[in-house]
Parts: structure tokens; C-alpha cells; sequence
């Protein structure tokens, strides 16, 4: 799988003068954990999350010990997200290999990873997204399969078992060409673990 084939587009974006409670807002209202920032024109410059948000962006309570000592010290009505954001952002491309996304979301420790067209947000992949796609029944996974593989080279041709994630297809016909056009259009359904094809004449002599 690549990037695009998890991708969420259009994106929801901010800009580093929108302000904090608004790009709050924005995360609460769509259950997103970051908001991409991106200039005038729509190049991205950084990267809001939850943890930005919230740094420093709730006051003491006016009761608790350190109360008086801190009284006022963040009451900015005033912040925008170009106070707080996180820059400069980690991006990918769209032709990424999701499981080098996947390496970076959790080598960096972060929840989610703009997707770049240079340096236009094309999308946006989350851990959800990901685990979203492996979650995904073996029977939608085939289904997907058939479809893309009837696209392509018709619909009696194919015959698609799924197992765990992995899909086995068997073609009628003796074409390595094909044999290996049909493995990488399996392996970019998401939920794809692995995948690759076989003639029926191999499958017969098993």
C-alpha cells in the first residue's frame, strides 16, 4: 500500500493566524488529534496537535497552592496557532510505502502524517487510518481485489482468495505481465498484508 491508497483528502487545514480556540474547535468537532498549517498559499509550514493546544493553555485553578504565584500568566485570549504549532513538519509523499509511514509515525512518536505534493498538502494518514485498513475483513479485502482486477483484465479471469490479509490470485491465463500487474494492484487495497498471483496452470500442477 501507498500513502494515497490511505490517505484522507481534501484536508482540514489552518493557517498560523487562526486562532487556538478555533483550531480547537476544529480537532474536538472531527475527532482529529492534528491540523496541518499551511501559508497563503496552501504550502505547509507546520503541523497543531492536541498536545500544542493544551501547552500552557489552561490557567491554574485560583484554589490550588501554586494558584496566586500563576494567576494571569496564561490569559491569552489572543494566541493563534502560529504561537503554538510544531515546525517545521514532518510530510510524505504520496507514493510513500505505508509501512515507512508507519515506521515514521512511530519513530517520531506522533498520531498522524501530512501527505505533500512538494510542499502542498494533498492528505493526511493517521495511526487510525492504518489500523482501520488492517482491521478490515478478508471478504471486503477480496471484493475490493475482484473489482480492481475486473477493471483491469475482466471478470472471469481472476479467481481471489483472502486469508488474514493475504490474497492469493489465480489467473486463467499464462501472462507474467498481467501475473504481476494483478500483485500490485492487490497489494494497494488497504488491508493488503501481502499478496501475488499464480497461472492456473501452476495451481494445477500443485
Amino acid at each position: 500500500m501507498r500513502a494515497r491508497d490511505l490517505m484522507s483528502s481534501p484536508v482540514v487545514t489552518v493557517t498560523p493566524r487562526t486562532p487556538v480556540k478555533e483550531a480547537a474547535g476544529l480537532l474536538a468537532r472531527h475527532g482529529f488529534t492534528a491540523l496541518p498549517v499551511v501559508d497563503d498559499d496552501e504550502r505547509l509550514v507546520g503541523v497543531v496537535t492536541e498536545a500544542d493546544l493544551i501547552r500552557g493553555g489552561v490557567p491554574r485553578d485560583i484554589r490550588s497552592r501554586h494558584g496566586e504565584r500563576d494567576l494571569g500568566q496564561h490569559r491569552e485570549t489572543d494566541r493563534t496557532v502560529g504561537a503554538v504549532m510544531s515546525t517545521p513538519a514532518v510530510a510524505m509523499g504520496q507514493g510513500t510505502d505505508v509501512a515507512d509511514l508507519c515506521q515514521a509515525l512511530t519513530d517520531s512518536r506522533i498520531r498522524s502524517m501530512p501527505i505533500v505534493d512538494g510542499s502542498t498538502v494533498v492528505g493526511i494518514v493517521t495511526r487510525r487510518d492504518i489500523v482501520r485498513a488492517l482491521s478490515r475483513e478478508d471478504s471486503a479485502i477480496a471484493a475490493d481485489v475482484r473489482h480492481r482486477l475486473e477493471i483491469y483484465g475482466g471478470g472471469d479471469r481472476w479467481d481471489v482468495t483472502v486469508r488474514d490479509g493475504v490474497v492469493r490470485v489465480t489467473d486463467t491465463y499464462d501472462d507474467e505481465t498481467d501475473r504481476h500487474v494483478a500483485t500490485l494492484l492487490a497489494q494497494a487495497v488497504p488491508g493488503v498484508v501481502d499478496a501475488h498471483t499464480v497461472a492456473t496452470s501452476t495451481t494445477n500442477k500443485e
